[in-house]
């Protein structure tokens, strides 16, 4: 009895002096490509260049938009994940 009483007070301070691991951080990738431009394009007073434009910033706005709306339904899902766990827990703790 003795022993075992010494070991553990031993054991418990050498346990005290270890230190616990950090998790590796968690990177995740971007859902859309970026897009990578070296320089804006220079201003112009060229119509067909400025109508190329609008229409690339009309695509960019919808595509942006699209992703908000995936976004949303998303955030949605994971409610409704997390409401059901919540039940889960409560009929868990029930049970």
């Amino acid at each position: 009895m003795r022993a075992i009483a010494l070991s553990l007070l031993v054991i418990f301070p050498l346990a005290g002096m270890l230190s616990a691991q950090s998790p590796m951080p968690v990177v995740v990738p971007a859902a859309t490509p970026v897009l990578k431009s070296a320089q804006a394009p220079a201003p112009s007073e060229d119509s067909s260049s400025v109508q190329a434009a609008l229409k690339m910033l009309q695509e960019m706005k919808a595509a942006n938009e699209e992703t908000l709306r995936k976004q949303a339904a998303t955030l949605e899902l994971l409610d409704e994940l997390e409401k059901a766990a919540d039940q889960i827990r409560v009929y868990a703790k029930r049970g």
